[in-house]
């Protein structure tokens, strides 16, 4: 049994008297440690999927189980990271990390050794006892991260987590994830818009159509790993990008005739 399976979701918004349907029977499995990828064009219920997991927004029908069970709010099995680093600027980095620990009540010095071992991880020990406006962009969501690896979590759920970030530090964090999920083997869900993001870090991508979303294509990347920044210029990647883009090209033409 994989650890998520999704049957038939349906996702409506209301306003008013207008209904707009944001998801429309999308099915999806996602197996024990994998990493899967979501693109598709914008506006195309991607990141309404994610919150949906993550308890954040109900649906109107369809199934969603999670190891099984239901989900039917926010819980401490899934950990979210979006786009924002959402960091407490009145706390250190360690008190940042172990934030989510002191609300489930872990002793402080199991709460400290815990929020050391992975700013380790994530490779930012020496800033501690930094605070949030000390540290750059990359810094800031290497901390985000940090803290939502902490409460070990069963599955991962990233919404753009990179998006607000320059090119060279986007770049730079895809290479640091990659390294991290090697060691950690988390369960991963990752809404990108960036196809050669979604191809270097994700097991298979799961390709969005245009609103209403739905599963058009799942892509299995068989590429090796680990992966260093060098598999990027190999002739399997450029094929798995052309691929996942003759995909996807269709359905971010048709959200631009829908806005246009």
């Amino acid at each position: 049994m994989a650890l998520l399976e999704v049957r038939d979701l349906v996702k409506t918004f209301r306003r008013g008297t207008r209904a707009v349907t944001a998801i429309d029977r999308f099915s999806l499995d996602v197996e024990e440690g994998e990493f899967v990828a979501i693109v598709g064009p914008s506006g195309c219920g991607k990141s309404t999927f994610l919150h949906i997991l993550g308890g954040f927004e109900t649906y109107e029908s369809g199934t969603m189980l999670l190891n099984a069970a239901p989900v039917k709010g926010p819980g401490p099995d899934r950990g979210m990271l979006f786009q924002e680093f959402a960091l407490y600027p009145w706390r250190s980095v360690i008190g940042n990390v172990g934030w989510a620990l002191e609300v489930q009540g872990m002793p402080k010095a199991q709460r400290q050794a815990t929020a050391e071992k992975y700013l380790k991880l994530v490779g930012l020990s020496a800033f501690r006892d930094a605070y949030p406006a000390e540290l750059s962009g990359g810094m800031k969501q290497r901390v985000a991260l940090a803290r939502v690896l902490a409460f070990e979590p069963r599955i991962l759920l990233m919404d753009e987590p990179f998006g607000a970030l320059d090119a060279q530090t986007r770049e730079l964090m895809q290479e640091e994830l990659n390294a991290i999920w090697q060691q950690t083997r988390n369960t991963v869900l990752f809404v990108t818009h960036d196809i050669d993001e979604a191809i270097y870090l994700a097991d298979r991508v799961a390709v969005f159509t245009a609103r209403p979303g739905k599963l058009k294509d799942e892509i299995k990347i068989d590429l090796p790993r680990p992966r260093g920044i060098e598999i990027k210029k190999s002739p399997e990647y450029v094929a798995y990008r052309n691929r996942v883009w003759d995909s996807l090209r269709a359905e971010v033409l048709k959200a631009r005739e829908e806005f246009q």
